[in-house]
C-alpha cells in the first residue's frame, strides 16, 4: 500500500522537488496539487500524472499526508487546518514567520495527534549523517557554520518572504539545526549584523560549548558555501554541505515521511524541532530589532 499524499504549491520548490519526489517513489503517490494560484497547480499536476484541485478542503479529502511548499505564513495556517482533518504533515522550514503561529501550529498537532516531519533536506543526506555519527563520538571544543550564497540576487529562491525576511529566516535555520545536533541543544542566541546583507550569530549550548555561524544570502558565489566545523583538542570534524544533498537525499526524505506516518522510524525531526528552531529565530530577530 502506498502514502497518498497531498502536494500545497506549485512554485519552482514545489514544481522541480516536492512533486517529482513524491510521484515518483514507490512508496507514494501524488494525491493531487492545490495552489493558490489554478493554472499553475494544474501545470505542475499534469507534469507529475496527478490531479489538481480547486479548494484546499478537497485535496484533504484526497490524501492521506500533506506537503507543503509554501511560505511559512501560508504554511502555518494550512497545516492547522490539514492536522485537524487528521492529516499527516511534511513541513518546510521554517515553520511559520513568527513564534506566535509557531505555538498554534504545535498546538493544533498535539491536539490531533497527526505525525510530522520537517523537511531539514541537509539532514537526510548520507555525509550529514555521517558528520554527525563522527561528532557523536567526539569531545568537541567549540564549532562555527555558514551558509553563504547569492540566492536572494535573483532566481527561484528570491521570493518575497525571503527578500522580506532575509537570510536569517531561510538559510538559519539549516546551520543552527546542525550546530546543535553536534554540539548540544541551543539555549541561547545573540545575533548582530543587517538580516538583507550579513549576520553573525553567537550560540550557546546546554553542553556549555559555544558556537558561531555566518549567514548571508546576498554573496554572488558561485558555487555557494555552506557547512560546519567542530573542533576538538585533536583536530577538526568538518562538512561541507552545499554538496552534501543528493538525488539519493530526496528518495531518504520520502521513505521517512511513510516510515514516521507509520509509526516505525521516528526521526526526531518534527514540529516540535521545527518550534525549538523558531523560538531560536525569535531570539536572534529580537537582537536585530
Amino acid at each position: 500500500m502506498t502514502l497518498a499524499v497531498g502536494l500545497v504549491g506549485a512554485g519552482p520548490w514545489a514544481r522541480f522537488v516536492h512533486a517529482p519526489m513524491l510521484a515518483t517513489h514507490a512508496r507514494t503517490s501524488l494525491a493531487g496539487v492545490w495552489a493558490r494560484r489554478q493554472d499553475a497547480a494544474e501545470e505542475v499536476a499534469t507534469e507529475n500524472g496527478a490531479p489538481s484541485f480547486t479548494s484546499f478542503d478537497e485535496l484533504l479529502e484526497r490524501c492521506d499526508a500533506v506537503s507543503f511548499a509554501v511560505p511559512p505564513d501560508v504554511q502555518a495556517e494550512l497545516a492547522i487546518r490539514a492536522a485537524r482533518a487528521g492529516k499527516a504533515l511534511l513541513l518546510e522550514k521554517p515553520i511559520a514567520l513568527d513564534l506566535d503561529h509557531a505555538v498554534r501550529l504545535v498546538d493544533a498537532v498535539e491536539a490531533s495527534g497527526v505525525p510530522t516531519m520537517l523537511n531539514l533536506t541537509w539532514r537526510y543526506a548520507a555525509p550529514v549523517r555521517s558528520f554527525l555519527d563522527v561528532a557523536a563520538s567526539a569531545e568537541p571544543i567549540g564549532g562555527r557554520g555558514h551558509f553563504i550564497s547569492g540566492a536572494l540576487l535573483g532566481g527561484m529562491f528570491a521570493t518575497p518572504w525571503r527578500l522580506e525576511h532575509g537570510a536569517l529566516m531561510d538559510l538559519g535555520p539549516h546551520v543552527i539545526d546542525l550546530l546543535d545536533a553536534a554540539l548540544g541543544t541551543v539555549v541561547g542566541v545573540r545575533a548582530h549584523g543587517d538580516p538583507q546583507r550579513w549576520i553573525g550569530l553567537f550560540l550557546e549550548h546546554e553542553s556549555g560549548i559555544v558556537s558561531e555561524a555566518s549567514l548571508s544570502a546576498h554573496s554572488n558565489l558561485n558555487p555557494y558555501r555552506a557547512g560546519v566545523e567542530i573542533y576538538t583538542n585533536d583536530g577538526v570534524i568538518d562538512l561541507d554541505a552545499a554538496t552534501a544533498v543528493t538525488p539519493e537525499t530526496m528518495v531518504t526524505i520520502v521513505d521517512e515521511l511513510v516510515d514516521t506516518v507509520a509509526g516505525k522510524h521516528p526521526n526526531g525531526l518534527d514540529v516540535h524541532r521545527g518550534l525549538h528552531l523558531q523560538r531560536l529565530l525569535d531570539a536572534a530577530f529580537a537582537d536585530l530589532r
